[in-house]
């Protein structure tokens, strides 16, 4: 089967429930994944909302994920030496869908790279500029599910 990450809230391309949006309690869906190649040595995450209206918007970044991890709890609270980007709505931590209402459905891709590497080196908060910038040649693969969500 490879290398895969599935959510038990929503299924591939369906919509996201409300709990894990702006519109609910805003916690994280949970997450699990297996199929990693033999050498991974850590792992990093990432949400995103390709068709905000402005541009790739980002949601959630964890990084520094030990490579025995197989999954993430709903309402995931990083654990010792996971470390958490600032998402673009300038927090912390996990920022759950919330699309201008009336524009439609949006897609929300949550990304999971095997990394060649324990820690990317980056401190808790930075931005997804330096995050991207962190990933480039630590990438052994990558996966991926997507959820939809829509306000009217």
């Amino acid at each position: 089967m490879g290398f895969m990450i599935r959510s038990a809230a929503f299924g591939e391309g369906e919509t996201i429930p409300r709990r894990h949006t702006c519109e609910g309690e805003n916690v994280s869906p949970a997450l699990d994944w297996s199929g990693a190649p033999p050498h991974t040595r850590g792992f990093a995450l990432l949400c995103d909302d390709p068709d905000a209206p402005g541009g790739v918007w980002t949601h959630w970044m964890l990084w520094d994920l030990p490579p025995t991890a197989a999954q993430l709890a709903e309402g995931y609270s990083p654990e010792a030496g996971v470390k958490t980007g600032t998402n673009d709505f300038g927090r912390p931590g996990y920022g759950g869908p919330c699309p201008p209402k009336g524009h439609g459905p949006h897609r929300y891709s949550f990304k999971l790279f095997a990394l060649n590497v324990a820690s990317l080196g980056l401190k808790p908060g930075v931005r997804r500029r330096e995050f991207d910038a962190a990933l480039k040649g630590k990438i052994l693969a990558e996966t991926w599910c997507m959820g939809r969500y829509e306000r009217k």
